[in-house]
């Protein structure tokens, strides 16, 4: 009896903080004019709330589903360095593998200061690589061919920029182009694409939906992303010519929240010691085995707390995650446009959903 009470209580508790927080949010998100915000909260093994608000766009009627699509922006860091530790675990790459064991014939035509960089390096931002994100970038050349051969020529371009420098004040260079290095690197230890790994580890061996660049919305009732120019939000269509300039394992990947939830709960789970599709040993060393910024995660520790944190936005979207290593828990949220709105909006949110659910 005093079992079922307390699962009653439970469930009493998680609906109550699920409909102030609910209120809450799409309160936030008109005030900051967000068009469509969806978030979660969730454990290891429960999603403790999920709700989509508002409409795929500021000039449709759709209404925001759970179902919904958005633009992952540098979240897809995690991803793409997911599938790397799993190339790892099969001892097709070590983690102080260099770049130049797999790639000698580009050493002489390199800067000779990153002759051991290794993968490590590259995916914690450490090996110098000019950042490559949109503002300030070293002139890229118009490279041709198939998508990873675009890569190939971008990934010898980047080695002939200057390094940044990097000490005890700046410990990282945050970098899209180090996870092209970073990719190129498992390209040629599997002989196959990065699409083609994201297929077989999210799409095959996971059973989930990740797609690539923006969302569909011409054929599909699905978010749109929206700009934002002279200050207002401006909606972008599917069928807009997007290109991120050959970092795309840093920032490229779409899919639906429900999906994302399953990939942060395995990442959950293997955070308290579970072996699933990594070893709970990698989940580790992923999020917290280098100080600052792991693998695809800020590693941050601060007021007796450990996070694995990161946002995401390629101008159109914006996404922002929270694993609350101690607590075991994450916090989700995504929305379909970007601006200075748009991020505070989302970072009261944060806030708020922390408040809520940090002690219960």
């Amino acid at each position: 009896m005093k079992k079922v009470i307390s699962i009653f209580v439970f469930l009493l508790t998680t609906v109550c903080l699920a409909q102030k927080a609910t209120q809450f949010v799409d309160s936030v998100r008109i005030v900051y004019k967000i068009p469509e915000l969806s978030y979660a909260v969730v454990d290891s093994k429960k999603v403790l709330e999920i709700h989509a608000l508002g409409k795929h766009s500021i000039l449709l009627n759709d209404s925001a589903t759970v179902n919904d699509r958005f633009h992952l922006g540098s979240n897809t860091k995690a991803m793409t360095a997911f599938i790397i530790a799993k190339y790892v675990e099969k001892g097709k790459l070590k983690w102080t593998t260099r770049f130049f064991d797999l790639f000698p014939e580009w050493k002489s035509q390199s800067r000779l200061e990153y002759a051991n960089i290794t993968l490590q390096e590259l995916l914690s931002h450490k090996a110098r690589i000019q950042p490559f994100q949109g503002e300030n970038d070293p002139e890229i050349p118009n490279f041709k061919g198939s998508k990873k051969e675009k890569r190939m020529a971008f990934g010898k371009f980047v080695l002939t920029t200057v390094p940044v420098d990097i000490d005890e004040e700046n410990p990282f260079v945050y970098s899209n182009a180090g996870y092209t290095l970073a990719t190129l690197m498992l390209e040629k230890v599997t002989h196959k694409t990065w699409e083609q790994l994201v297929n077989k580890v999210f799409n095959k061996d996971l059973k989930l939906n990740v797609q690539f660049s923006w969302p569909e919305n011409q054929k599909n009732k699905d978010t749109w992303g929206h700009s934002f120019e002279n200050d207002e939000l401006i909606p972008v269509p599917s069928t807009t010519d997007y290109h991120l300039d050959y970092t795309e394992p840093s920032g490229d990947l779409n899919c639906d929240l429900k999906d994302y939830i399953q990939f942060i709960q395995l990442n959950l789970r293997g955070l308290q010691g579970e072996d699933n599709y990594l070893k709970a040993s990698t989940y580790k060393f992923i999020h917290k085995g280098i100080e600052n910024y792991s693998l695809g995660w800020y590693n941050i520790y601060e007021n007796e707390k450990e996070l694995s944190t990161h946002s995401g936005t390629a101008g159109t979207y914006y996404t922002l995650v929270h694993i609350d290593r101690i607590q075991n828990k994450a916090y989700i949220i995504f929305t379909n446009s970007y601006s200075i709105d748009t991020k505070m909006g989302v970072r009261i949110v944060m806030r708020k959903l922390k408040e809520f659910y940090e002690n219960n």
